[in-house]
């Protein structure tokens, strides 16, 4: 463990900050929303992720990273076997923040404008309308988006990283907050399209549900044989609170060491031997805005490397492409990173001096 102490921010009260960032007019991101104190950041993310837990239990760890890669404004992919909570994991969490929830079943015969809409002449007016498409929402579900053509899944990029559509030339702001979580099946592969790294950069973090353990599975037969557990669930914030909240993460404060820290990671997948294609500068940016929502998260205004090394695998394996000779050792992109974690030196409060 680190010394919290060294990587606070430089004697300037950080409890005085947070009180007075939310009553000041830098409190305001582009004329929007107050921001939410540090301080009631992180009861606001455990009742979220709670009222998920009621919907699928026995897996807080995995709902906990999917609230802090919603606060952290990134994208999830979920890479599973069908039937461990994908959908239903996506669905609590719209329902929890009372948000917009759209679904698209990704097959070989969707096009692009399937996603994100089209125009449409209309011969009263005698002019173009556009039908947005589901993307439209503040929670889109990619499900099984690796069984969709490179076409369509490029439809997502301009959404995925600067949250608009284009279409026919004109530009469509997309709604905050904005989350894609795309599912993938690894086990059947046939008559899949694999994601090119492009698409795959810019999701924040790759999961796994995995099976319930034996417990959470019978507990799952008695409660869900009779009802279904999303219909049950309440929302315990909104998508202006969640707002808010992002505006808090954004205010937590990072210290070079710790950037050092995050950038000679990313420097140690490019140099791996065993790494065809390392970590992007798009990934040393996730792996930072992920770190300071868990901090907050975790009731703190600034980011240890404790929180950059927790969130390093997710953030950064599904990025690697293993050499082949790694490939057939046998070394995963996960044996890899935590590989790189174990070797690389932890900033202390000697790096700050």
């Amino acid at each position: 463990m680190t010394h919290a102490s060294s990587f606070k921010p430089a004697e300037s009260t950080a409890g005085a900050e947070s009180a007075s960032a939310a009553s000041s007019p830098d409190a305001f991101s582009s004329g929007s929303l107050p921001r939410v104190p540090i301080a009631d950041i992180g009861p606001a993310a455990s009742r979220i992720v709670t009222n998920i837990e009621r919907a699928i239990a026995g897996k807080p760890d995995v709902i906990r990273l999917g609230v802090t890669v919603l606060l952290a404004e990134g994208h999830l992919l979920i890479e599973d076997v069908p039937g461990v909570g994908k959908t239903t994991f996506a669905k609590a969490l719209a329902k929890s923040i009372d948000c917009t929830v759209r679904r698209i079943q990704f097959t070989p015969d969707l096009l692009p404008s399937d996603v994100t809409g089209v125009s449409i002449f209309n011969s009263d007016s005698t002019e173009f309308e556009f039908k947005p498409g589901p993307v439209f929402a503040n929670i889109l579900l990619g499900d099984e988006i690796n069984r969709a053509s490179p076409k369509t899944q490029a439809a997502l990029l301009e959404c995925m990283a600067e949250r608009q559509v284009t279409v026919d030339g004109v530009r469509y702001e997309l709604q905050a907050p904005f989350l894609v979580l795309a599912t993938q099946n690894p086990i059947e592969m046939e008559g899949t399209y694999a994601l090119p790294e492009a698409q795959r950069d810019r999701f924040t973090a790759k999961i796994s549900l995995g099976y319930p353990d034996r417990a959470a599975e019978i507990a799952m037969l008695s409660d869900q044989t009779t009802s279904d557990p999303i219909e049950e669930l309440k929302a315990v914030s909104d998508a202006a609170t969640v707002r808010g909240l992002i505006e808090g993460v954004r205010s937590v404060h990072v210290a070079e060491a710790v950037k050092d820290y995050v950038v000679s990671l990313a420097e140690a997948t490019r140099k791996h031997p065993e790494v065809r294609l390392g970590a992007s500068p798009r990934a040393s940016l996730h792996l930072l805005r992920t770190a300071k929502a868990a901090a907050a998260m975790a009731g703190r205004d600034f980011v240890l490397p404790d929180d950059v090394q927790r969130l390093a695998l997710p953030v950064l394996a599904h990025r690697l492409i293993p050499t082949p000779t790694a490939t057939v050792a046998g070394r995963s992109p996960e044996d890899l990173v935590a590989e790189i974690v174990a070797k690389t030196a932890i900033p202390t409060a000697a790096h700050l001096s």
